[in-house]
């Protein structure tokens, strides 16, 4: 069967996996609608049908790239032992699990979700950050952490994780070093976050 006669039972996904494959090995510059046709093995014009022009894409892949990233800290947190520790230290493996296995894709997540337009990109980084959100609650809830505004402790968190997977992904930290790294470092980020 000939490329141009291929049709594909869910396109839509079979884009989004081929671009975010294509996004790991040659970067967010080989992007093209056009060349993803071609890759995926339909007319250059279906995925047309499907994302608008590049930008689109690319807003699609930050999108999907958030809704799995919520999906992995929410069965991350849902499998941990029920105490708010526990399932602070699974959140955390999860981010930074799922952050160096797709370093590229994570960059692209992060750099269109303020931009104007990408009100879907945001909405679901929004809705994968409220496990984090959620977690931190309950140990504030539980006299675990200080009392205080639940998103900016979230913030510190996630910067924290999010610098550790970016040295990881640049290289500084090794895999083995950074499975004994991440929980020491959630140890030493949640000591400064108890009540004194």
């Amino acid at each position: 069967m000939c490329a141009r006669s291929y049709h594909h039972g869910n396109l839509r996904s079979a884009l989004l996996i081929r671009a975010e494959e294509t996004l790991r090995e040659r970067g967010v510059q080989a992007l093209s609608l056009r060349e993803l046709a071609r890759a995926t093995g339909v007319s250059h014009g279906a995925p047309r049908r499907h994302f608008g022009d590049r930008q689109a894409l690319l807003d699609a892949l930050a999108e999907d790239g958030f809704a799995r990233l919520g999906r992995d800290l929410d069965d991350a947190v849902r499998e941990a032992e029920p105490d708010s520790i526990a399932r602070f230290h699974a959140l955390a493996r999860a981010y930074v699990l799922f952050a160096t296995r797709h370093a590229a894709l994570l960059e692209l997540m992060y750099a269109g979700k303020h931009r104007e337009g990408a009100e879907p990109v945001y909405e679901a980084a929004e809705r994968a950050f409220a496990v984090a959100l959620g977690v931190i609650s309950a140990a504030q809830e539980a006299g675990e952490l200080v009392p205080g505004d639940p998103e900016s402790l979230a913030k510190v968190a996630l910067a924290t994780l999010h610098g550790l997977a970016a040295m990881a992904n640049s290289g500084i930290l090794a895999g083995e070093e950074l499975e004994s790294v991440v929980p020491d470092a959630v140890e030493r980020l949640l000591w400064g976050l108890r009540p004194r």
